[in-house]
């Protein structure tokens, strides 16, 4: 009965190892995309200081393009608005998988109790 438990405890701690993986994953891109979204909000805000005397360029590979201003502030909220979105999924999927998580501990714990009581009652036996 012990060997059936500890195998069960094995392969539920390898489940939990992997979630947390999913975790730390989820959390690195998230931060990640907060980078980039006080990135862009600093060239909105560069963008919104310039009017239509000046001349706003964009880099395409190693070539510096002339962009209308209106274009290039039209795709900056484009991506900012992306990011957010990006951001508020990270959020939902981290809470889910938090939840998950601190649903597995419990049972992670209930089997370690079942897996001690186990090996107590093999030693009596003995």
């Amino acid at each position: 009965m012990a060997e059936a438990i500890q195998k069960k405890l094995k392969l539920e701690v390898e489940k939990y190892t992997q979630m947390q993986k999913d975790v730390s994953k989820s959390v690195s891109a998230r931060q990640k995309l907060e980078t980039q979204l006080a990135e862009n909000n600093i060239v909105k805000e560069e963008l919104d200081l310039l009017d239509t005397k000046n001349t706003v360029y964009k880099l395409i590979g190693p070539v510096l393009v002339k962009q209308d201003l209106d274009e290039a502030k039209a795709t900056v909220t484009k991506r900012l608005e992306y990011i957010n979105g990006e951001i508020q999924r990270y959020e939902t999927l981290l809470k889910d998988l938090e939840k998950k998580s601190d649903q597995h501990r419990e049972l992670l714990s209930g089997l370690q109790q079942e897996f001690q009581k186990a090996q107590g009652m093999a030693v009596g036996k003995v």
